[in-house]
């Protein structure tokens, strides 16, 4: 199949208008200040929290056609619907998002998965709604299916990568520069997340016999260290201490990465911020986490410089388990469903406080603001009385009533009492 990409007079007029756009806006001397404030409160020297939102039900945030795709190109539109994504949140959901000068592109990679696919049933929420239910068909039941899981064998696809980079840089590679390289924010060590795809949630939490566990972490663990030692050895790794969301956290914006050897190249793991996480152990106590998932996750994790921890488990009671386990962690997140006081005591000031409000009072009928700002109000007092660096940041919204508005509001309330604290 070739993987010259035919560019029309159409995509290539809706592509230069949208890039011309973002060019005009990452010019802007707010992106700088911005810049700086992130990376303060990454270096533990915040001066307010900073406040970010990601994970967005986009189904139902068109507003005066401004998301509705125009190219015809599969490749172009995609292309497209992240420059109108981007413009969107800037225009109405703004907070603390920054725009770079550049469009940032992966390279086309082929092979990067483990020898066994999903078998699921599904159920959408609504037609509109990218959230869905999953019930996972276990494929790996014992010790016998360890094996099924295999190391990966990773290329780079250098003539579909190429044909991309030449194809955006003829549409608008003048004004809006074409960024080419892994994106290590969006390749989180994150094992027990891609186990229960395989073994289904109940079955492996049913199932923790020691051995039956550690072979399986042992085998998907030795997976994910030659998948990135592949990455590794590609040579496209990119540095990530910019507008790139690290973890399930915010930006990754530091003067500390990438660091005084830097090599821009021959970049390493220890240039770059790394993330991991375990959300399926949220009930599972701090031995057996450290047992079944830490002592497995680190051998990826403290390759890289600085670290984020966490997504959805809570995590107040596993701050100091995971400060020790992780001799690089600088973000820990903290779940709706963690213990504010607890966890903000435990982190101090030594780590940044990760704070997820929960996203169903963005479903509420009708929307109460007002109970964001009490959900807040204990969160912000305890992290303040210990001295925390604090980022806030909205993710896993699954609806907003189809009223976009809501969430436009709930950033507007956040950056108001962001400024306030």
């Amino acid at each position: 199949m070739s993987k010259h990409i035919t560019i029309s007079e159409t995509d290539r007029g809706v592509l230069r208008q949208l890039a011309e756009k973002t060019a005009e806006l990452a010019a802007l001397p707010v992106q700088r200040e911005t810049k700086e404030l992130w990376s303060k409160l990454n270096g533990l020297k915040m001066e307010r929290p900073m406040v970010y939102l990601y994970q967005v039900c986009w189904g139902e945030m068109n507003v005066n056609d401004e998301l509705t795709l125009k190219c015809s190109d599969p490749f172009l539109q995609s292309v497209e619907q992240n420059l109108r994504r981007s413009l969107y949140q800037w225009i109405h959901m703004r907070a603390d998002m920054v725009i770079e000068p550049f469009y940032d592109m992966d390279p086309v990679l082929v092979g990067d998965d483990y020898g066994i696919g999903i078998k699921e049933d599904v159920l959408n929420a609504h037609p509109d709604s990218a959230a869905r239910s999953h019930h996972y068909i276990a494929q790996i039941k014992d010790e016998s299916d360890v094996e099924k899981i295999k190391i990966p064998t990773i290329t780079h696809d250098t003539e579909a990568t190429t044909a991309r980079v030449e194809a955006l840089t003829d549409i608008f590679g003048d004004v809006l520069p074409v960024r080419l390289g892994i994106n290590f924010g969006r390749y989180n060590i994150a094992p027990w997340d891609r186990l229960v795809h395989w073994t289904g949630v109940t079955e492996i939490l049913l199932a923790l016999r020691p051995e039956y566990v550690h072979a399986l972490m042992e085998q998907l663990t030795r997976a994910h260290e030659a998948r990135i030692d592949q990455f590794l050895g590609m040579g496209q790794l990119t540095p990530n201490n910019r507008n790139v969301i690290i973890g399930q956290g915010g930006y990754g914006y530091t003067d500390e990465l990438p660091g005084s050897d830097y090599d821009p190249d021959n970049i390493g793991f220890h240039n770059l911020w790394g993330g991991g996480m375990a959300q399926v152990f949220s009930e599972v106590s701090p031995a057996m986490h450290e047992e079944f998932a830490l002592d497995y996750e680190i051998r990826c994790m403290n390759r890289f410089g600085l670290v984020y921890y966490g997504c959805c488990e809570p995590l107040h009671h596993k701050v100091d388990l995971a400060r020790r386990k992780i001799p690089n962690l600088r973000k820990i997140s903290m779940s709706p469903m963690a213990d504010d006081k607890k966890g903000a005591e435990a982190v101090g000031d030594s780590l940044v406080y990760s704070c997820k409000p929960n996203p169903a009072y963005l479903a509420t009928d009708p929307w109460n603001p007002d109970a964001v700002r009490a959900e807040m109000k204990p969160i912000l007092e305890a992290t303040k009385a210990n001295n925390c660096s604090v980022e806030i940041i909205l993710k896993d919204i699954s609806t907003l009533h189809h009223e976009p508005r809501r969430l436009w509001e709930w950033a507007d309330l956040l950056s108001e009492i962001a400024a306030d604290y």
